[in-house]
């Protein structure tokens, strides 16, 4: 499975803060919020990944990320020249996946859970269909929302609605077959000229090939399209660092965790970031073996 990471659009409702720089190279707590959905791949085993975004910011994000070496995976870019919609990027990466199953991610969510990687577990299993994830929020206005009826089946997505039919939003982590591609290229643009993920996953739901696996209590999922929404994931993150002792996110560790570097290369990564704690940290996970 290769997986996908979305950083594109123009972050109009984090003007001025977006006006030169792309909201996902901006900080979260102690690291850039590309590092969050790009940790949660990886935490589902995925290796090989694409990163969407604009003209302006992929020189940007080359430079922070480079090819992905020292963490253990490969890392390649693609364009976006304007905001085309969630769905686009998987006719952007139709070439990249190769006839092969996805993992597509929001690069401005965040999320964070115990059994996390069990749930991701799950996604990567989708050999068919698509696996999404819902999560209750007290807004469910903003999103894409899911209805379930009384067997917790999904019945009905329906996007932004006025009137929503719950208060399950569709999160923006979605894992598909080698069909999503061709789905999204069948797609009509919406009335904003964009090809809406919701009505994607609505075909795989009408097919009867849709699953939704609720994150309940134990769970925390980020959305930072906003300003207090930024900031409420950055004290999130530290409450739980400081709370804690642990990063959350650290690419570094989820690559040593993972197997897919050493002890050598992780001591390797920790040297030039010594100078603001991140790198005494990586050190510390080696010299106390942190469960």
């Amino acid at each position: 499975m290769k997986g996908i990471i979305l950083a594109g659009g123009s972050g109009t409702r984090l003007y001025p803060a977006t006006v030169a720089v792309s909201k996902q190279l901006l900080p979260v707590y102690d690291k850039p919020l590309v590092y969050y959905p790009l940790s949660v791949l990886m935490l589902a085993g995925v290796r090989d990944i694409l990163l969407v975004s604009t003209p302006h910011d992929l020189p940007l994000f080359r430079r922070l990320l480079g090819d992905g070496a020292q963490w253990g995976v490969r890392l390649s870019y693609a364009e976006q020249d304007k905001p085309r919609g969630i769905a686009h990027a998987l006719v952007l990466a139709e070439g990249f996946l190769a006839g092969g199953p996805s993992a597509l991610i929001l690069g401005d969510n965040v999320f964070f859970g115990n059994d996390l990687d069990l749930r991701l577990a799950e996604g990567r299993r989708t050999a068919e269909g698509a696996t999404v994830f819902a999560y209750r929020v007290a807004d469910a206005e903003r999103y894409g929302v899911v209805e379930f009826d009384g067997a917790g089946r999904a019945l009905s997505l329906e996007e932004k609605p006025r009137a929503p039919r719950s208060d399950w939003a569709v999160t923006g982590l979605y894992f598909y077959d080698r069909e999503a591609p061709a789905i999204a290229r069948s797609l009509a643009p919406s009335a904003r000229g964009e090809l809406e993920i919701t009505d994607l996953n609505r075909i795989y739901l009408e097919r009867g090939t849709l699953r939704v696996t609720q994150l309940g209590r134990g769970y925390a999922w980020l959305d930072t399209g906003t300003h207090d929404s930024l900031l409420e994931a950055g004290e999130f993150v530290r409450a739980i660092e400081k709370r804690t002792g642990q990063k959350v996110a650290a690419p570094e560790e989820v690559a040593w965790r993972m197997g897919f570097i050493s002890d050598a290369e992780l001591l390797a990564a920790s040297a030039p970031l010594r100078s603001s704690g991140y790198g005494r940290y990586l050190e510390r996970l080696i010299q106390h073996r942190a469960p």
